[in-house]
This record gives C-alpha cells, sequence and structure tokens, in this order.
C-alpha cells in the first residue's frame, strides 16, 4: 500500500543549510503556537504540558514535510507505466515505448518473463542497481509479498525507478530529485493543533486471522490484516473504526469524515496509532491525520477508506486538503 510513512530530512526543497532547517523549524513552531493563541487567550496560562505537546506537534509537521520532499519522497513522483507486454523501451525519447517525464532519452529495455521482470540498459549509461554501479542484464525485484524493491538510479542518482505489484500486474514507478511536484512543493496546512482532539479508544479484537478487502484508487482491491476495531466517544456519541496492521509497530487508520472533500482530502486520510496496551486502550491523536501519497501526486497507488470507516463526524483537526485557496 502506498503509505505515507513519518520521517524528518534536513531538506526543504533544495535548501540543505543548518540555518534554513532551523529557520523551517522555527516557522513551523510558530504557525502551530499561533493557531493555538487564541484558544490560550480564552483559557487559562497555557501549562507546561500544553506548551510540550505544541512544541511536539510542530516537529512532526517539520518532520511530515521533509519527509514529502525528500528528493525520493512522494512529491518526487513522476510516473507510474504499467507493463503491459512482454517487453518495453523505457527513456524520455519520442521513440521509447514508456515515456518517462524526466531522464535519459533512451533509458533501456524492461522484459516480462515467468512472473519476473528483466532489465537491459542502453550502452554507455552510468547506471546503478541498488546504489552500486553495473553493466548488463539484471533481474528488477518488485514490492509483492511485501519485499523491498530493486532501485534502478539515473540521472547521477536523482533519479529512481522500481517495480511494483498491484492486482498481480506490474508497473514502473519513477522518481526525480526534479520534479515540479517537488521543486514546487506549497506547505501543508493545518486546522489548529488541540489536545481535546486526542481521544482514548477502546480496543475491539476481532477473530484470529480477520481481513478487511481495501479498495485503492486504482481499482485494485488489497486482502489486509484487521486485528480488530477502536471505538471511541465524542460528543456523546460513539464511533468504531476498522484499524489495519501492515506489519509495522504501528496500527493503521484509513478514514473519512464529514470534512472529506470540502476542508481535508475527498478521498480521506491516513493516521498511525500505537497497537493498544495492557488494558486494551490506545490514544487516537487526531491532528496526526494526513494526507496520503495521492493528495499531492496523481501517480500514487492509495488504499481508500472501507465504508466502515467513513464516520458521520467533522473530524477539525489535523492536515487540511492540499493546495487549498483561502
Amino acid at each position: 500500500m502506498d503509505k505515507s510513512s513519518m520521517g524528518v530530512t534536513g531538506t526543504v526543497l533544495r535548501a540543505g543549510g543548518s540555518f534554513v532547517r532551523i529557520a523551517a523549524l522555527s516557522l513551523m513552531l510558530a504557525t502551530v503556537s499561533a493557531c493555538s493563541e487564541e484558544k490560550a487567550a480564552d483559557d487559562a496560562p497555557m501549562s507546561e504540558a500544553e506548551a510540550r505537546y505544541l512544541s511536539d506537534e510542530g516537529l512532526w509537521r517539520m518532520q511530515r514535510h521533509e519527509d514529502l520532499t525528500r528528493p525520493d519522497g512522494w512529491s518526487s513522483l513522476i510516473g507510474l507505466h504499467w507493463l503491459t507486454l512482454q517487453s518495453h523501451y523505457v527513456g524520455s525519447g519520442a521513440r521509447s515505448g514508456i515515456r518517462i517525464a524526466i531522464g535519459p532519452e533512451s533509458l533501456g529495455m524492461f522484459q516480462r518473463n515467468n512472473g519476473k521482470v528483466f532489465f537491459t540498459p542502453e550502452r554507455g549509461l552510468a547506471l546503478t542497481l541498488d546504489g552500486q554501479p553495473f553493466k548488463g542484464r539484471v533481474e528488477l525485484k518488485d514490492d509483492s509479498n511485501g519485499g523491498t524493491p530493486t532501485v534502478l538510479g539515473f540521472d547521477e542518482g536523482k533519479g529512481k525507478l522500481t517495480v511494483i505489484e498491484r492486482g498481480g500486474n506490474r508497473a514502473l514507478r519513477v522518481k526525480h530529485a526534479d520534479a515540479p511536484t517537488r521543486t514546487n512543493f506549497k506547505n501543508i496546512d493545518y486546522w489548529p493543533a488541540d489536545r481535546d482532539w486526542r481521544v482514548e479508544a477502546t480496543f475491539v479484537p476481532n477473530p484470529p486471522g480477520a481481513t478487511l478487502p481495501i479498495a485503492t484508487i486504482i481499482g485494485t482491491t488489497e486482502t489486509t490484516p484487521n486485528p480488530g476495531a477502536l471505538e471511541f466517544e465524542r460528543e456523546g456519541k460513539r464511533y468504531r473504526i476498522e484499524a489495519l496492521d501492515q506489519g509495522e509497530e504501528t496500527l493503521s487508520l484509513i478514514l473519512a469524515d464529514r470534512t472529506s472533500g470540502h476542508a481535508s482530502y475527498g478521498a480521506g486520510r491516513y493516521l498511525d496509532v500505537p497497537r493498544p496496551d495492557a488494558k486494551g486502550k490506545v490514544v487516537i491523536d487526531f491532528n496526526r491525520a494526513y494526507n496520503p501519497p495521492c493528495a499531492f501526486t496523481q501517480f500514487a497507488t492509495c488504499p481508500l477508506p472501507p465504508n466502515q470507516n467513513r464516520l458521520d463526524l467533522a473530524i477539525t483537526a489535523g492536515e487540511k486538503r492540499y493546495g487549498m485557496k483561502h
């Protein structure tokens, strides 16, 4: 699944210096603090716990921005090309069967054979395979069954190509550091950080081995482990969100709410939450609800919220729709 994982790099686009990093962090923290000033003005003076929470929230938002704008982050996607034929010549030139947006005029030939994908590079190109120079025909591993795909590097490492598997079909996922969606990346808008949107939920386990069919934005369906659901109350009403287990330390929530398609992204948002504690409790921090990769690029294969996770609740917390006009 195309889950946009959290993480911070030290760059905001082309900036690499510590000064820019500190300036960006200061701006992010100032934004979070400003968002909460009105609330703080009406209430008691800000407590140490509140100040610490706002600081952590600012750092998380900074981390999120930098993850998206890494040279190989989601904003660097420039193409998703399905391998529909036995052989494909790939490159940016007009004579290529699959044309990539940025890169060599002729990259090489991709071939499918007995469920595997092989690549033969164009002569004279300096390419890498998982960071190492190579020559001749090689097999490219895909990401099926949770595997790590082989990374084909081009343009002195600025371009990266991997093979992905979706619904039994394979495609070339192409990234480039010079992608316009990266170099022109805008700031993400958020609702004001509000600790009232941190709610305690009860984990209700499903029978062992339970799964949930999850539709994707490209029309496929993925059967995903569904260990249980999280139930919580908000303003006297009870809500339930089915949780997914994608083999990570956290559980994944894919949800839509009353803001979806309006102030937040129409195809829903994601949340990563800790696994339940010994008492079966989980804290859901809706301030960290984030947009899926397909909110930033047309070349992602995002999973969509199941019907069970479409909430009759306006979650005015977390990320807003990317590129909203004010």
